[in-house]
């Protein structure tokens, strides 16, 4: 359910999205309200879940995963069990960065990062295709990156 939040608690979390580490003092000296409130008002926002946690944004190009991959997954089954144990499977796999369920020809895309085509390789013909149930995976591989923010508000 949607948390109402006013223009000082968007102030706030563009802010926060512009850099995590920005502190209480410095949030409040721009949106022009003293630390308490800047402070309370976070607080909320992590209580509800409107901030669902603080990270490090990594390019992946620098740790040796220059290689970066969409890749569309259909099942085999639709049933509640076989969609669990796809999930967790998934979520058991570091060099994937992101899982979504989808709608259309195919049921779940995943962003992968690789050191590279062998490593990748193996990666799918080892570790993913090797899941139970995977019907078909459709890989792209990204060329370029455009745009890559985080940011909502």
């Amino acid at each position: 359910m949607p948390v109402k939040l006013d223009q000082k608690d968007m102030a706030i979390l563009k802010l926060l999205q512009q850099n995590a580490r920005a502190t209480v003092k410095e949030i409040s000296g721009k949106v022009h309200l003293s630390t308490t409130p800047v402070y309370e008002r976070i607080k909320r926002m992590e209580e509800t879940g409107v901030i669902k946690q603080y990270a490090a944004l990594v390019d992946h190009t620098m740790i040796k995963k220059g290689l970066m991959v969409i890749c569309y997954v259909s099942l085999k089954q639709h049933n509640k069990t076989a969609g669990a144990k796809f999930i967790r499977a998934i979520q058991e796999m570091n060099e994937v960065i992101e899982c979504y369920n989808i709608s259309g020809e195919f049921d779940f895309m995943l962003k992968v990062v690789a050191e590279n085509m062998d490593t990748y390789y193996d990666f799918h013909v080892n570790r993913l295709s090797e899941i139970e149930n995977i019907g078909n995976v459709q890989s792209v591989f990204v060329m370029g990156i455009i745009k890559q923010t985080h940011v909502m508000v």
